[in-house]
């Protein structure tokens, strides 16, 4: 397993996203929205991205695997995209194919740096976050 944080971007439909959320779920991941959220509020065909930015490892919690830390760039229903934050196994990670040029990158992580925060979204929109 790679434990060296990939400096790259990965794109993922709707339902691939779902199974992420889900699979952070099931591993009790502190930094994910709930699956239920994330279905009721993203686009359904839409493409979203996940951009590793920290390697996880809970020393207090031996029981928990290294997590990469992504900052994930989603598209909701009104068509806004917003951060969000998603823990993810490496290996899980690594299973994403590599589908975007590097100006395509840097174009995501541009958008990503002047996202607004799903937090700040949920309180502009009035959506209930993790309903």
């Amino acid at each position: 397993m790679a434990l060296d944080l990939p400096r790259t971007v990965r794109a993922v439909g709707t339902a691939q996203l779902l199974a992420l959320a889900q699979e952070a779920a099931m591993h009790g991941f502190s930094q994910r929205l709930p699956v239920d959220w994330l279905r009721e509020h993203l686009a359904a065909e839409a493409t979203h991205y996940l951009f590793p930015t920290v390697v996880q490892r809970l020393t207090h919690r031996p029981e928990m695997p290294v997590q990469w830390r992504c900052q994930q760039l989603l598209t909701v229903s009104t068509g806004e995209q917003i951060l969000g934050l998603l823990d993810v196994l490496p290996d899980t990670f690594d299973e994403i194919p590599e589908t975007l040029d590097t100006a395509s990158k840097k174009d995501i992580v541009n958008r990503i740096e002047q996202a607004v925060t799903v937090r700040e979204w949920v309180e502009r929109t009035g959506a209930e976050a993790g309903s």
